[in-house]
């Protein structure tokens, strides 16, 4: 263990908190799995008693998936309890708890005298919180993990202290995140050295850290924690998550793979899979992978100038400092044609990591013919899309049943639309600046209410004039973000798709948090 970092993928938790993004029980169990053929080495599944649906999706997961999957808890009975009701199935478990530790966070967090007068009371309090609470979930599990969040921000006697307790109490691995991703890469490693100098019984667990990426320095930091003793870093899939995201799990692993010369240290991750995964997470959650992303953007391998073209020309070295194939990149796109039969494209699905039943392969395969009859040639990306769009979808409240758009130069755009909702049929007409805007204005007179639209994006999947349209719409209700994608050759269509899914999300939303007041009407924004 001295030269193996473990990874610990924590997509399905902090990276599903990025703003918009709302995977369902099927695709969590379906990254779940790719994730396993990763090789990673702990997943964190969820936060079980956030919801029914995040304790469905981490107990399906536990039951189905070999790592160790993790489920986090706040330092509280009823959090660590649905935490291990949720994993139990899992051959391999762990519980992840956290108590606030810096003094932002407590003095905001717990500014109620309950936990104390002043801030030294209120310390005192966080430290026996700690204590119990890791000493109650070890009552579960042996593999219990402790968080001290903010750690970047706490001031290191104090964080010394808790970590101390937190590994007496029977901590096996002890979490240091740069919660807000205030700290540089200097600072923060020297926080993990002196943490391995200061607590007396640090040998005893496994240092961890979780970096967020406010300042551009995720990944830095969390190689700056691995230098200085960290063996588990926290990370998602193309950096996804809370505000700026995370520490990005494919730039951490290639950095130490490819400065082997620098690092002394491995994971175990299986490279080859890196870029279905990173695909099949961008399908499901709707988040674009950036064009000049690192490892996985569609630019990483691309050499547009002449210079760089000729070098590479004469010698691959001379510009790459790694090959594609080795995190997967395929050297061809196009797969599948409208002649392709179902067990081909079973095959291709399942070597893009996807696992699919006989009667998922038949509702899939019906959408693929149907696209093949428009586009003749059938991509990987097409695939993706289509395992991310409705074929899928689960509980889905509305769907598009008719839709008719009119727009010229000359005239008013308008639009009308039917839709279906169980047995239930909605129907209007609207008017609107563009195509798009009367659409929305028709989907909304026809269900009777209206949201805020944040953003509305459009991309091309893949290339030519065939090409494959994605749709994201993000729409707002109260504090939080809904976000729909809907894929079709024609992008009005996608746009309805992605319209309407939204609003799903948040109906499915709602029925889980039956507490939030109905808001019926809201300002929309296009």
């Amino acid at each position: 263990m001295e030269d193996r970092v473990l990874i610990f993928d924590t997509t399905l938790r902090d990276g599903e908190q990025s703003p918009g993004a709302s995977l369902n029980v099927y695709e969590k169990l379906e990254i779940a799995k790719q994730l396993e053929k990763l090789n990673v080495d702990i997943i964190e599944a969820g936060f079980p008693v956030s919801s029914p649906a995040q304790f469905e999706a981490v107990k399906r997961i536990s039951g189905e998936v070999g790592v160790v999957i993790a489920a986090l808890a706040r330092a509280k009975e009823i959090d660590i309890k649905t935490a291990y009701e949720a994993i139990k199935d899992a051959s391999k478990k762990r519980i992840h708890t956290f108590s606030s530790t810096s003094d932002y966070h407590i003095l905001g967090k717990f500014a109620d005298e309950r936990y104390g007068k002043n801030l030294s009371e209120k310390r005192k309090t966080i430290l026996k919180m700690s204590y119990d609470m890791v000493q109650y979930a070890k009552t579960f599990c042996d593999d219990v993990e402790f968080s001290a969040e903010d750690a970047g921000r706490t001031d290191i006697s104090y964080l010394a202290e808790v970590i101390e307790v937190a590994i007496e109490a029977g901590a096996t691995t002890v979490n240091i995140p740069d919660t807000t991703g205030y700290t540089m890469p200097s600072e923060f490693g020297n926080k993990i050295a002196e943490l391995r100098k200061r607590v007396k019984n640090i040998d005893k667990a496994i240092i961890s850290v979780h970096c967020h990426n406010d300042l551009g320095m995720a990944v830095a930091n969390s190689l700056a924690g691995i230098e200085n003793g960290a063996r588990q870093v926290e990370c998602t899939i193309n950096g996804i998550g809370e505000r700026a995201g995370n520490a990005s799990l494919e730039e951490i692993v290639m950095a130490l793979n490819v400065r082997k010369d620098l690092y002394k240290y491995y994971t175990n991750i299986n490279t080859k899979e890196i870029y279905n995964t990173s695909r099949m997470v961008s399908a499901f959650t709707g988040i674009i992978v950036q064009p000049n992303k690192a490892i996985v953007g569609e630019n990483a391998f691309a050499h547009e100038s002449g210079i760089h073209q000729d070098g590479m020309l004469k010698n691959r070295e001379t510009y790459e400092i790694m090959v594609p194939e080795t995190v997967g990149v395929p050297k061809t796109k196009i797969v599948l044609g409208r002649h392709s039969g179902r067990h081909g494209l079973k095959a291709r699905l399942e070597e893009l990591g996807y696992h699919v039943t006989e009667d998922e392969l038949q509702k899939v395969y019906e959408a693929f013919i149907k696209l093949a009859d428009k586009k003749k040639e059938v991509f990987d990306d097409d695939l993706r899309m289509l395992m991310g769009d409705e074929v899928f979808k689960k509980q889905e409240h509305y769907e598009i049943q008719y839709m008719h758009v009119n727009a010229g130069t000359n005239s008013i755009p308008t639009a009308t639309v039917l839709i279906k909702n169980h047995e239930k049929e909605y129907s209007d007409s609207a008017t609107g600046d563009g195509p798009v805007d009367a659409l929305f204005n028709a989907i909304d007179r026809a269900l009777g209410f209206s949201h805020t639209v944040e953003s509305y994006q459009v991309r091309s999947v893949t290339s030519g004039r065939e090409a494959m349209g994605e749709v994201l719409v993000r729409i707002r209700y109260k504090e939080h973000s809904f976000t729909g994608r809907g894929i079709s050759t024609d992008i009005i269509e996608a746009s309805a798709k992605a319209y309407l899914n939204a609003i799903n999300q948040l109906e499915i939303f709602k029925a889980e948090n039956e507490n939030l007041a109905e808001e019926k009407s809201v300002s929309k924004v296009i």
